[in-house]
C-alpha cells in the first residue's frame, strides 16, 4: 500500500463541501442492500493492560490538581502533596491554574509559584513574561478549534493554545512522577501509569480531542498507546465518587435531621464551618480511604432510580442525569450532557463590571496591560473575599486595592480613588481609611445573581424534560458548589423535588471519582452519542425523491450524490466499545483506490453531506492493487465505527481479501 501514499492518489482528498463524486470523477460507494447494521460489542479487542498506578488530573479552569491510587490498593486515594505558596483561606488540595513562562516562550513555573514570580518581577520586566490564568475556558468557547488556536497572554502575546496545554499537563505529569519515586524510593515510570484527565461533558469533541493530543505531546500515552490516556467526563467522575459517599462524608440540605452531628436547623453555613475545621485538622493527611462497599444514600436507589450530577466549576457548569442499572450498578446517560459557561468565573466578571463602572473601563483596561501583576493581585484579594459570602451575611467584605492601583489611578485620573467612589452611584461599596473597598453583604451577592439565576434557569428547564422526570437525588459538586449562596439557590429551588446532597470535600469530589474511573474503566456502560455520524456515498437516483442537482450519471447509470449514509444519531445511546458495521461496494467494480469520508453533524436528521453544519472528520482510503484474483463481482467492503472513551474509531475491510485500513475520527484537522 506504501507506494501509492503520497503519490498522485493522495488528490483523492476533497474540498469539504464541493460534491466529492463530480469534482472527482470518482465513482465512490454505494451501500450493498439491505443495508444491515451488525453490533458486535463483544469483539474487544483491547488487550487489558497492567499499570501500577492510576493518577487522574483535574484540570480545572480555576484550579487544578491531581490524586492517585495504586491499583494493588484501590481503597486508598492520595491528593497530591501541598502545595507551595497558598493564598489565606483557601485550602489548598490544589494550585491555581495559571502558568508562566519566559520571555524567551520557554516553561517557567505553574501554579502558586507562576503566580508569586510573575507579581515579583519588577513592572518594566513583568511586560515580557507571558503569563497565562483561566485559559481551559478558551476550548469551550473557540467555535473552530484547530492545532493552531492561539491564547493571550496577560501582556497581550499569543502562543499556541496546545503548547500551553502540553506544558501544563507536563508539568503535572513531572510533579507526579517525583511524588510516585519518591514514595517507592526508585525512579517511577510512565508506562506504569495509566493517566485520567477530566473535561466538561459540554465540551464539543474537538475540544476532548484537544485535550488529548496535548496529553500525547506531554508525554502521557501515545496515539500507538491511547488507552494509557483517558479522558474522563467531570460529572461522570463526580457520579462514581458520590455512589460511594457514606452519610458522615456528605451534607444534606433538605434533611432536618441532624448531619455528621450538625443539628439541620443550623443553617448550612454553620455545618460548613464545622467541616472546614474538619477539613483544617485533616489537612496533613491526604489520603481518603473509600471503602468498599456502597454508600448508604446509594443503597436507597433502586434500577432504574434517576439522580442529576450539577457540577459546577470555575468555567463551566455541567449537568448529567444518570440512571442505575442493577445488579452492578452501572450508570446509564438518560439525557445528553448539557450546561453552560456559568462557573465561578461569572463572579469575577461581575466585579470587573463593577470595577469598571467605578473607575471607568478605559482605566480597568489600561490598568490590567501596565500592571497585569497588580490585577492578577487584585483578583486574589477579590477570591478569597468572594469565599467569605454568605446568604446570612451581615457585615461588609473588605477588599484591599494594590497600591499601585491608587497610585495608577491618581496619575491616570488626576484624583483619588476616594473621589472616585464617592463620585460614583455604586451605593454598596463605600472607601474605608485602610485602602479598602468596603461591600456590603448585599453588593457581593448581586455580584453572584447573573450566574446563579443562569445555573437555576438552566436546571429548571431540565427537569421540565421528560427524561427528567422523578428524580431521586441532586448531587451539587465542583469548586463553585463551596459557595453557600449556590447552595441555598440550588435548594430553594428544588429541594421539594429532590433531595439535594453535597459531598463534604466538594472540590475535590471529581478528582476522586476520576482515580476511580480509571482503576475501573467499565463502569459507565451506556453513553449518548452527541454527534450524528456517517459517510457520504452515492445512491441510485430515484426521480421526485432526490433533488435534480443532485444527479450524476456514470456509464449509463443515474445515481445520487453526496448521501448521508447515517452509523449512529445525535442523541442515541451508545454502549461503550460498541461497534457499529455497514457494508458498500464500489459503485464501479473496477475501482482499486476505495476512499471513504466520515462526516459528523450536530443535527439528528442529515440526508446529504453538503448540508450547513455537516463536517468531514476522517478519511478511510483502501487501496485494493494487487488483490485481483477471483474478486467476486460485487465486492464487499464493510466499514466499523467502534466507540470508544471519547474515541471513535473507524476501519474498512475489503471482505474478500480481508485488506483493512483504520483512522481515528478527527475534529481538529479537518
Amino acid at each position: 500500500m506504501a507506494e501509492t501514499e503520497g503519490g498522485p492518489a493522495d488528490a483523492v482528498s476533497t474540498p469539504a463541501y464541493s460534491s466529492p463524486a463530480k469534482s472527482l470523477g470518482d465513482p465512490g460507494i454505494t451501500p450493498l442492500s439491505p443495508s444491515h447494521i451488525a453490533k458486535d460489542s463483544d469483539t474487544n479487542d483491547a488487550v487489558e493492560q497492567s499499570f501500577l498506578v492510576v493518577v487522574a488530573i483535574d484540570f480545572g479552569t480555576t484550579s487544578s490538581g491531581y490524586a492517585y491510587s495504586f491499583t494493588k490498593e484501590p481503597e486508598c486515594i492520595h491528593v497530591m502533596r501541598r502545595w507551595e505558596g497558598g493564598d489565606p483561606g483557601i485550602s489548598n488540595q490544589k494550585t491555581p491554574t495559571s502558568i508562566l513562562l519566559t520571555p524567551e516562550r520557554k516553561f517557567h513555573s505553574f501554579g502558586y509559584a507562576a503566580r508569586d514570580f510573575y507579581h515579583d518581577l519588577d513592572p518594566n520586566e513583568s511586560k515580557h513574561w507571558l503569563y497565562f490564568e483561566k485559559f481551559k475556558m478558551k476550548l469551550h468557547t473557540t467555535g473552530n478549534l484547530t492545532m493552531e488556536t492561539d491564547l493571550t497572554a496577560a501582556n497581550g502575546k499569543k502562543v499556541k493554545a496546545l503548547e500551553i496545554f502540553a506544558y501544563a499537563l507536563q508539568f503535572f505529569k513531572e510533579q507526579a512522577l517525583k511524588e510516585l519515586s519518591d514514595q517507592a524510593g526508585s525512579e517511577f515510570e510512565n508506562s506504569e501509569v495509566r493517566w485520567v484527565i477530566t473535561v466538561p461533558a459540554i465540551w464539543k469533541q474537538p475540544a476532548k480531542q484537544f485535550m488529548r493530543q496535548a496529553a500525547y505531546k506531554a508525554g502521557m500515552a501515545t496515539p500507538e498507546n491511547p488507552e494509557q490516556l483517558i479522558i474522563a467526563l467531570e460529572p461522570e467522575a463526580a457520579s462514581i465518587y458520590c455512589r460511594k459517599l457514606r452519610l458522615h462524608q456528605m451534607i444534606d440540605l433538605s434533611s432536618k435531621a441532624p448531619v455528621n452531628g450538625y443539628n439541620g436547623s443550623d443553617t448550612v453555613g454553620a455545618g460548613f464551618t464545622q467541616a472546614k475545621e474538619h477539613i483544617r485538622r485533616n489537612q496533613q493527611s491526604r489520603t481518603f480511604l473509600v471503602e468498599n462497599v456502597i454508600g448508604e444514600i446509594w443503597s436507597e436507589l433502586e434500577e432504574g432510580d434517576r439522580y442529576i450530577v450539577v457540577d459546577s466549576g470555575g468555567g463551566t457548569v455541567d449537568l448529567t442525569v444518570h440512571q442505575i442499572r442493577l445488579p452492578e450498578g452501572h450508570l446509564k446517560e438518560l439525557y445528553k450532557a448539557t450546561g453552560g459557561p456559568y462557573g465561578s468565573v461569572g463572579v469575577d466578571y461581575e466585579f470587573e463590571k463593577l470595577l469598571c463602572k467605578i473607575f471607568g473601563e478605559d482605566f480597568i483596561e489600561q490598568f490590567k496591560i501596565k500592571r497585569p501583576a497588580a490585577w492578577v493581585d487584585l483578583m486574589i484579594a477579590f477570591e478569597s473575599r468572594k469565599r467569605a459570602a454568605a446568604p446570612d451575611r451581615t457585615n461588609p467584605l473588605n477588599i484591599t486595592l494594590p497600591f499601585s492601583f491608587i497610585d495608577y489611578y491618581k496619575k491616570f485620573r488626576g484624583h483619588s480613588v476616594e473621589h472616585a467612589l464617592r463620585k460614583s452611584n455604586v451605593d454598596f461599596v463605600k472607601w474605608s481609611s485602610q485602602g479598602m473597598l468596603r461591600m456590603s453583604p448585599d453588593a457581593m451577592n448581586a455580584l453572584f445573581k447573573p450566574t446563579i439565576d443562569q445555573i437555576i434557569q438552566h436546571l429548571s428547564d431540565l427537569f421540565e424534560k421528560p427524561e427528567v422526570t422523578n428524580v431521586k437525588f441532586l448531587f451539587l459538586v465542583g469548586g463553585f458548589a463551596e459557595a453557600p449562596l449556590l447552595q441555598q439557590a440550588v435548594q430553594n429551588a428544588f429541594g421539594s423535588k429532590c433531595r439535594i446532597i453535597i459531598p463534604q470535600d466538594v472540590g475535590l469530589t471529581i478528582l476522586k471519582g476520576a482515580v476511580l474511573f480509571g482503576l475501573d474503566p467499565a463502569v459507565i456502560k451506556v453513553r449518548r452519542s452527541p454527534l450524528t455520524y456517517g459517510v457520504g456515498v452515492l445512491n441510485r437516483f430515484v426521480e421526485g425523491k432526490h433533488p435534480p442537482e443532485k444527479l450524476l450519471v456514470k456509464d449509463g447509470t443515474r445515481w445520487c450524490t453526496d448521501v448521508f449514509d447515517k452509523f449512529i444519531s445525535a442523541d442515541q445511546s451508545v454502549a461503550l466499545g460498541e461497534t457499529v458495521s455497514r457494508s458498500y461496494t464500489p459503485a464501479k467494480p473496477s475501482q482499486l483506490v476505495i476512499v471513504i469520508n466520515i462526516y459528523s453533524s450536530e443535527e439528528d436528521n442529515v440526508s446529504f453531506i453538503t448540508e450547513p453544519r455537516v463536517k468531514k472528520c476522517g478519511t478511510l482510503r483502501l487501496d485494493l492493487t494487487g488483490t485481483d484474483t477471483l474478486v467476486p463481482t460485487r465486492r464487499e467492503i464493510k466499514t466499523l465505527m467502534q466507540f470508544g472513551d471519547t474515541e471513535i474509531k473507524a476501519m474498512a475491510i475489503d471482505v474478500a481479501t480481508s485488506k483493512s485500513v483504520k483512522a481515528g475520527i478527527d475534529f481538529l484537522n479537518y
